[in-house]
């Protein structure tokens, strides 16, 4: 068996799209354990079709991805882990391909979107999480999984990021949130966007394996509908954040996130 996503062995040179590990969860605040989600959904790959049904597409024959392993990021610093993933993903961008993150909790986001911002200086952002993210500091620290968006917002600016599926927050946070991202993606089909999705977003009752579970939120086909969507925009960068295996011992969790990411690689290479 492979150690590559299913489906994800071409060589590097060939590829449009290339799969990275940034297992990281030194900040999590809630329950840790993200950091195993890269190698375990390699693993659960394996019990999925290449082929999908829902596009008519197959991740084997009509993609073109290269899995570049997993990035040593436990017992790093914080800071040191977001250095790390900057510098993977701005050797990717380089390269002239999409790099596709597998976290990991969300602050790793933060080194991905540091290195899209480099080469494309007019980047958008399109989140889907539970939380908002956009605290100022979390706990005295501006590194965190609940400031990550705010972070990215301080490298965007105004009216740059769009968010989808929030339900938790400080109000202030959602006061942020209201007067300086996006209200809608008017103006963001045209633009360089770097999609990141935080499984969370998916209710709890299909995604219980997560550190910070919210109840309210989408079911798959609901998210299945969007990831589709994103066909319609200029893909240059994404990730999936913030599985959890361990606390789902039946293994939907895991699952559930590799079908996502099947469509989701499956949607990026149609768009690249």
């Amino acid at each position: 068996m492979s150690n590559s996503f299913l489906g994800c062995d071409i060589s590097y040179d060939e590829a449009k799209i290339v799969i990275f590990g940034a297992g990281f969860d030194g900040t999590t605040s809630n329950k840790p354990g993200a950091r195993f989600a890269p190698v375990v959904m390699r693993q659960e790959s394996y019990g999925l079709e290449t082929y999908s049904p829902y596009q008519g597409k197959d991740l084997e024959e009509d993609t073109k991805v290269h899995d570049a392993g997993d990035l040593e990021l436990v017992g790093r610093s914080a800071a040191t882990a977001v250095d790390m993933v900057e510098e993977k993903a701005e050797q990717i961008l380089s390269d002239g391909k999409i790099p596709l993150m597998i976290g990991g909790e969300h602050l790793m986001t933060l080194g991905a979107v540091r290195a899209a911002a480099k080469k494309y200086p007019d980047l958008h952002i399109i989140h889907f999480d539970a939380h908002a993210d956009l605290r100022k500091d979390y706990m005295g620290e501006e590194l965190s999984h609940a400031t990550v968006m705010r972070r990215c917002y301080d490298i965007v600016g105004e009216g740059k990021i769009f968010q989808v599926g929030i339900r938790s927050g400080t109000k202030e946070e959602f006061s942020f949130k209201a007067e300086h991202l996006a209200q809608n993606l008017d103006g963001f089909m045209d633009k360089p966007i770097y999609f990141t999705l935080d499984l969370d977003v998916l209710d709890p009752s299909f995604m219980p394996g997560t550190g910070t579970p919210e109840a309210g939120g989408m079911n798959f086909l609901e998210l299945l509908n969007d990831i589709l969507h994103l066909q319609k925009f200029n893909v240059v960068g994404c990730d999936i954040v913030e599985l959890a295996p361990n606390y789902d011992p039946s293994g939907i969790s895991a699952a559930t996130a590799c079908k996502v990411l099947r469509e989701l690689l499956i949607t990026i290479s149609i768009t690249s």
